[in-house]
């Protein structure tokens, strides 16, 4: 009996593993197909696009998503909460995504910040949360003496 449940328990921790990496996959293409939709000359924020897409991610976890964006997604127009890029150190030149920005009509001041209240975009049509995952063990139906 005791190998039949350690079978079955090396089964369910396989099956965990499968849907963990297909609903962060999910995650990262909901996240590149939010960004392909902001204007040109407009901006989201990391934290509004982890709050948009909720499912309990940060504004760091988009971070990471946007460092494997493809080239279909315009990644330059997501932008720190203080309207700042935060690409310092990690792409070359250092200033790329603001002179990106800044060709696309987005004003930055002297410290490298854009105004959000101008350049903030809000997506009029909110992105669908995707529909939870059945579960590995389906509820069975009450019967009418469990309804009463």
């Amino acid at each position: 009996m005791a190998h039949l449940r350690a079978l079955f328990c090396a089964w369910l921790r396989k099956i965990d593993r499968t849907n963990k990496v297909d609903q962060r996959t999910d995650y990262r293409q909901r996240v590149y197909r939010l960004v392909r939709r902001i204007p040109k000359g407009r901006v989201m924020t990391y934290g509004q696009i982890a709050e948009l897409l909720g499912d309990g991610y940060t504004a760091r976890t988009v971070g990471f998503v946007m460092h494997g964006a493809d080239d279909k997604t315009p990644w330059h127009r997501v932008i720190n909460a203080k309207g700042a890029c935060s690409t310092l150190g990690i792409v070359l030149p250092h200033d790329k995504q603001q002179r990106m920005l800044e060709a696309e009509g987005v004003k930055f001041n002297k410290q490298g910040r854009c105004e959000l209240q101008s350049y903030l975009w809000i997506p009029k049509q909110q992105p669908q949360a995707p529909q939870l995952k059945t579960s590995l063990f389906k509820q069975r139906p009450k019967t009418q003496k469990e309804k009463r």
